[in-house]
């Protein structure tokens, strides 16, 4: 029996700078997951995990199985759980994203 990968989902996170009001941004998480939903909480987990890693002067735990991981955890800024979104992740250097060009 063939198993098919779980597809692979973004994870779009507003995030706001709690010392300077004015800068904000997203913050992306990528990995594979069975829906959007389990994508924004496992993307959830693998940011508490950093943060406790580095509030603990550890260091971030990288590479899950699943793809997903941190590279990093910037303290001061805010994520904004409840406004994230999550879609599959299209890579911008996919055969499947060409389209015709006129020469």
């Amino acid at each position: 029996m063939d198993v098919m990968p779980l597809p692979y989902f973004e994870v779009d996170v507003p995030i706001r700078n709690t010392d300077q009001p004015g800068l904000h941004g997203v913050h992306v998480f990528t990995g594979q997951a069975d829906s959007r939903s389990a994508a924004v909480r496992i993307a959830h987990e693998v940011y508490d995990a950093a943060r406790a890693a580095r509030q603990a002067g550890l260091e971030i735990p990288h590479g899950r199985p699943d793809g997903w991981g941190a590279c990093g955890y910037r303290p001061g800024w805010e994520l904004d759980w409840p406004a994230a979104t999550a879609g599959r992740s299209k890579s911008p250097y996919s055969w499947t994203n060409s389209s015709d060009f006129e020469l």
